[in-house]
């Protein structure tokens, strides 16, 4: 065996040695506020996060205004939406456990202050929601909880201002301490007045709004998820899986009651979705960590410069906009946006969404389940720079039996070593990369893509962070 060889196997022996099972992750606490009724997109959403509703607990689904619905909430249209995920969900437990009952979540559905912005917040402007909110960040559970903010914020804002207001700094800040917000822009005022009073809490946000031709929706990242043009170009994202003609045939007919209340799309389709596909556990990233990316997007922690489109100057730092650079394989060419950050995902979350349709009116045998990817080493590593290294997913299986194919990539933005690193054969299920050289440690982000041969076909990923020391 020559020296490289020696040197190669040592390495590879050495990250196998060092492995030890991945801590199981906790389910996700996770709460939605909307505007629905405000346009169809939040009735889109909410059949799209009851397909995934045995994916985390769900503590609550609040009726809320925003700036195009200020003075009226629309409860009722979610308990028309519950009430046909109720007729589906027997079917839904036939494919996944965990699917909650209709009876656990109507106890859940609360009304916000049909006011508007700052409007709805402060001394006597308490409501249903807000009052639930803090009883949900008070219950004896050290997860935090995901407020997911679909339309105004208010509601979030007067349980932070009551928070903030009875009682002692020590328990506020732990309240505080549970709290992750994923915004869908601002559609009220109290979103901005939350990032300046409470700059502890933890934000990802696109800030500002849409009026008066302001544009903030547009350069927002969670337009990705269905937005086709950038700067007047077309992006290069797959548009076939967002026509109407595929939603018709995939979602809304012939799928049962709760694909019937899945509306036509009039602006963007689901743009509220991105914050929940954020949290759906793919095996893609961290939610902990916005810096590494999944469907719901990819986030980077700063102060953004003031723009025209918001409603104040941001005065600290919180996750928001960041790029990817991708190249796409609709158009062949390569594109950089933060909307890339969403839509680089797309075939894959619409595929899932097609398959969790299908799961609502068919028995086990019929309906397509995604594959299960796994490794056979850690998937946090450390190595001397220069060396070599086997990623190895070869133990990865489907439930129903599909031939696998695989795509490895360095998802270069998620690390902070920015150059390129060639990946042998990254179609197979093991793979050798050649370590580059370093002066200081940098991180290096390899991202593991299984996708089944089902229909539709559907994909699950692992991620695996290397830490390249120098020699």
């Amino acid at each position: 065996m020559t020296s490289t060889k020696i040197g190669f196997a040592l390495i590879f022996i050495s990250a196998l040695l060092s492995y030890r099972p991945a801590i199981c992750q906790e389910r996700l606490r996770t709460m939605v506020l909307t505007d629905i009724e405000n346009e169809p997109d939040d009735a889109q959403s909410l059949v799209r996060f009851l397909t995934y509703a045995n994916q985390w607990d769900i503590e609550g689904i609040i009726a809320t205004t925003s700036y195009w619905k200020k003075n009226s909430i629309a409860d009722w249209r979610i308990h028309e939406i519950l009430k046909a995920y109720n007729k589906v969900q027997p079917n839904l437990l036939k494919h996944e456990k965990g699917y909650p009952s209709y009876e656990s979540l109507v106890t859940k559905v609360k009304r916000g202050l049909p006011q508007y912005g700052m409007g709805g917040v402060g001394d006597g402007k308490d409501s249903e929601g807000s009052d639930w909110i803090i009883k949900v960040l008070e219950k004896n559970d050290h997860r935090p909880v995901w407020i997911q903010v679909w339309g105004g914020a208010n509601c979030l804002a007067q349980a932070l201002w009551k928070i903030k207001n009875t009682m002692s700094p020590k328990e506020a800040s732990k309240l505080y301490g549970k709290v992750r917000v994923y915004t869908i822009s601002d559609q009220d005022d109290s979103g901005p007045w939350i990032r300046k009073n409470f700059p502890e809490l933890f934000y990802i946000c696109s800030p500002g709004y849409e009026h008066n031709g302001a544009g903030g929706y547009h350069y927002a990242t969670w337009s990705g998820i269905s937005g086709d043009t950038f700067h007047g170009r077309f992006t290069g994202a797959n548009r076939q899986v967002i026509s109407k003609e595929w939603i018709r045939e995939n979602i809304q007919e012939n799928h049962g009651p709760l694909g019937a209340e899945y509306p036509d799309v009039e602006y963007l389709m689901e743009g509220d979705s991105p914050s929940f596909l954020y949290l759906v556990p793919n095996g893609l990233s961290d939610p902990e960590n916005p810096y590494q990316g999944n469907w719901g997007g990819r986030y980077e922690f700063y102060t953004p410069r003031t723009r025209k489109w918001f409603f104040e100057p941001e005065t600290r730092p919180f996750w928001s906009n960041t790029e990817d650079e991708y190249l796409s394989p609709h158009d062949g060419n390569s594109h950089t946006s933060h909307h890339v950050t969403i839509w680089r995902w797309r075939t894959a979350f619409q595929n899932d969404m097609a398959a969790r349709m299908d799961w609502c009116i068919k028995d086990y045998q019929e309906a397509n389940h995604p594959p299960t990817p796994k490794l056979s080493h850690e998937k946090e590593l450390a190595l001397k720079s220069g060396g070599q290294l086997i990623l190895d997913a070869s133990l990865s299986n489907d439930p129903d039996n599909d031939r696998l194919t695989y795509n490895w990539f360095h998802y270069r933005e998620s690390g902070t070593y920015l150059g390129q690193v060639k990946i042998e054969n990254p179609e197979q299920a093991k793979v050798q990369i050649v370590l580059p050289v370093v002066e200081t440690p940098k991180t290096l982000h390899f991202i593991l893509q299984v996708t089944d041969s089902g229909n539709p076909t559907l994909t699950r990923y692992q991620r695996v962070v290397l830490t390249v020391l120098p020699k």
